[in-house]
């Protein structure tokens, strides 16, 4: 027992750095929430340039709270670790699909496969946003384009079916989006035949004989 003093001081040692550690990881975390909501903000006002300095932003927090936490990977792959990367993975895809540019892979932006997928699954949700301030203007092509890639980000998550375990939980929202998607196709539909029917309107209208009296 003449070493339990020393066994206890390197204890000390190990939490504390521990704890330090974690607790500037979860003010990290806060901040790549807070600048991926700021990009997809951005992202549906238009403002371009602005999402795309945020999404920098949050890339360089991204890769600084990895590097900080290389000797603390159980940190690293905790939950709210995990979380606010997710939400840096959903502003960088939601971006890319509005700016009708390639997909970002997992590899490109440096995340974990499991909180990658959760990220694409939360994308429908603001392109479906996207849609309905399209859709306020009248149907367009381009919220077409959204929907097809809605859809296909449903049908490769469909395709997922693996443990909760391994996917964080995956199934629960691969489930969200089937919705989000059939309710956007009907909105998509209501559009159209509006618009189809307004055109009509306006064609037989011109073809009427005008106002006699």
């Amino acid at each position: 027992m003449k070493n339990i003093g020393l066994i206890a001081e390197k204890a000390h040692q190990v939490f504390e750095a521990r704890t330090q550690a974690r607790d500037k990881a979860l003010g990290q975390a806060r901040q790549i929430t807070r600048h991926s909501a700021n990009a997809i903000r951005a992202l549906h006002r238009s403002e371009y340039e602005l999402a795309e300095q945020q999404l920098h932003e949050v890339r360089r927090l991204v890769d600084s709270l990895k590097e900080e936490l290389g000797e603390y990977l159980d940190l690293y792959y905790a939950g709210y670790t995990q979380d606010a990367i997710k939400e840096f993975a959903e502003a960088s895809i939601a971006y890319a699909l509005v700016r009708n540019q390639s997909l970002p892979t997992p590899e490109a932006l440096a995340v974990e496969y499991a909180t990658y997928l959760n990220g694409l699954a939360e994308v429908p949700g603001e392109l479906r946003r996207r849609c309905l301030d399209i859709l306020r203007q009248g149907y367009s092509q381009e919220a077409e384009r959204l929907l097809f890639c809605m859809d296909e980000i449903y049908g490769i998550l469909v395709t997922l079916d693996y443990p909760d375990a391994v996917t964080n939980g995956l199934r629960r929202q691969t489930d969200l989006v089937r919705g989000i998607v059939e309710r956007t196709r009907g909105d998509l539909t209501i559009s159209l035949r509006e618009q189809q029917l307004s055109e009509k309107m306006d064609t037989l209208s011109r073809r009427l004989p005008g106002d006699s009296t």
